[in-house]
């Protein structure tokens, strides 16, 4: 009997285990074995949980009447398992956000992926009313092909501009001086600090005057020559006169190397500002005794400076050699690679009509701070309110938990930052009031343009070279100097790297762009 019994434990035991195997646990719907399941993966910078995919998406899985099970992958583990999934053919039925593929991926794995054009004019209503109102989102998605493989997004909420230069006002009135306004005026600042122990703690060699930031440097320093680098994703491509052009052999370029140069040479540039990495520039910045540091470049003053945030103010746009004022424009607000929809989707329109949802502004800003009554209150008059954060918590990450945040579809139409009211003392609140104090200065950017395989192939080989090769001699310059003498040879090498190919793909893509985004209109 005992052993009868045994033996009936054992059964079910095992068939209870079964079945949480079968269970995904990061599923906010029904299980991997459920029938009409969706399997859609999407990735996360952290392990925040599975509140984002509550409120909202879960209610519009409901009123669509489509059961997803989400995998949610980490970040820092998804390399590697993006590749088994792709190479292994236990695909899901779509990838969602644009950090789970690149354009490569996508290229490389065109076989994998239908084209959507016809089922988003079938399906997705809310999408084509916003191709209407903005042709930038048709123009971005278009394929060399003519076919549309991803879904695109317009955030919300986004500044035009993007990381900026701060300096220390405490050091500023310590020594008497006024805010620069020139580049030549903000070199004398930057001797000031170095040579008059600008943080007042008697030590005159601790001051760093420009030190590392969170965004590229050395085009922080020589941005007032004009060389308004966009996001990394543009690389040095930019905007001249409406044409692309290649940042790192411009004129300006050179000139700019040069001043930098001669500020390395003087001690106002952190001397190892080519060697350290994040966590000695952010020990730097950050360092709890007395500010080290006078000026560097970051999204707002509390996310660069840490414990010293209230000794820093924005730097106004300084006029440069032109006589113009520039600023950085990193802030990505178009993206596509938002939802992909593999061959293994038996239901494909139902996915689109789904997706179809967030493409509202209600929809929107609920993806992007959390649900209505956790992360955004919808007010009588049509306004939003989005809510302060539990105390102890941050505004960006608080948003992250509770949304996708930067990633998955959405669409905003224009003035819709009007709207919205933003706690202003940190986070998003904080960095729009930012924003409006320099976004007339911002210039048009590089787009984000689509190659085809081939030319994905033969320009990821000839950016390696080329910006390593770029990379090299800028610090090289800005340490040891020579840019003006070595400046014919340096780009006689890149034109044996291929260079004028490279800008030969660079223009065809571009072409294709404008001409997608003309049609739209």
């Amino acid at each position: 009997m005992f052993k009868k019994k045994l033996l009936l434990i054992l059964i079910a035991f095992t068939l209870v285990a079964s079945l949480l195997v079968g269970c995904n646990k990061n599923s906010a719907g029904g299980s991997e074995e459920d029938d009409g399941s969706v399997k859609i993966a999407t990735v996360r910078w952290s392990d925040w949980g599975d509140d984002f995919l509550k409120g909202f998406v879960e209610e519009t899985e409901k009123e669509v009447g489509i059961s997803i099970d989400w995998d949610v992958y980490l970040n820092s583990e998804w390399g590697d398992k993006k590749s088994v999934l792709m190479v292994g053919g236990d695909l899901p039925d779509a990838f969602w956000g644009s950090i789970t593929l690149t354009d490569a991926d996508i290229a490389q794995n065109q076989g994998v992926f239908i084209p959507l054009e016809d089922l988003i004019e079938e399906n997705m209503p809310n999408l084509m009313k916003a191709f209407e109102e903005d042709p930038t989102l048709r123009a971005i998605v278009t394929s060399p092909d003519g076919h549309i493989y991803s879904l695109p997004k317009k955030l919300p909420l986004r500044p035009l501009t993007g990381n900026q230069l701060f300096i220390n006002q405490k050091w500023l009135d310590n020594l008497g001086l006024a805010m620069p306004e020139t580049y030549e005026e903000f070199y004398d600042v930057l001797k000031a600090f170095k040579e008059q122990d600008a943080n007042g703690n008697g030590d005159p060699n601790d001051e760093i005057p420009y030190g590392a930031g969170n965004a590229n440097n050395v085009f922080s320093f020589i941005l007032p020559f004009g060389l308004t680098r966009g996001s990394d994703k543009q690389g040095y491509m930019a905007l001249k006169d409406g044409k692309p052009t290649f940042l790192a052999t411009e004129e300006a370029y050179r000139e700019g190397i040069e001043w930098m140069h001669e500020a390395y040479v003087d001690g106002l540039i952190d001397q190892e500002l080519f060697t350290e990495d994040t966590s000695m520039s952010d020990a730097k910045r950050k360092n709890e005794d007395v500010s080290l540091v006078g000026v560097a470049v970051g999204w707002t003053a509390d996310a660069t400076f840490g414990p010293n945030q209230d000794e820093y103010v924005a730097l106004p746009p300084l006029t440069g050699p032109d006589g113009q004022k520039y600023v950085i424009s990193d802030a990505e607000t178009y993206s596509r690679n938002e939802l992909m929809i593999t061959t293994a989707a038996e239901d494909p329109a139902k996915i689109l009509q789904f997706a179809d949802k967030f493409y509202t502004e209600d929809a929107s800003i609920q993806t992007f701070y959390g649900s209505f009554g956790v992360g955004v209150e919808k007010n009588d008059d049509g306004t939003y309110t989005v809510l302060d954060a539990p105390e102890g918590e941050s505004a960006d990450t608080f948003a992250w938990v509770n949304s996708f945040r930067d990633f998955g579809p959405k669409y905003v139409s224009e003035g819709f930052n009007d709207k919205v009211t933003l706690p202003t003392d940190s986070g998003d609140g904080l960095k729009l009031a930012l924003d409006k104090e320099i976004n007339m200065y911002v210039r048009d950017q590089y787009p984000s343009v689509n190659f085809t395989v081939e030319e994905l192939q033969r320009l990821n080989t000839l950016k390696v070279d080329i910006e390593n090769y770029v990379y090299s001699m800028q610090a090289k310059w800005v340490v040891e100097g020579g840019a003006t003498e070595e400046w014919d040879d340096y780009l006689d090498q890149l034109n044996q790297m291929g260079f004028e190919e490279y800008m030969e793909i660079q223009q065809s893509a571009f072409d294709r762009y404008q001409e997608a985004l003309n049609s739209g209109n």
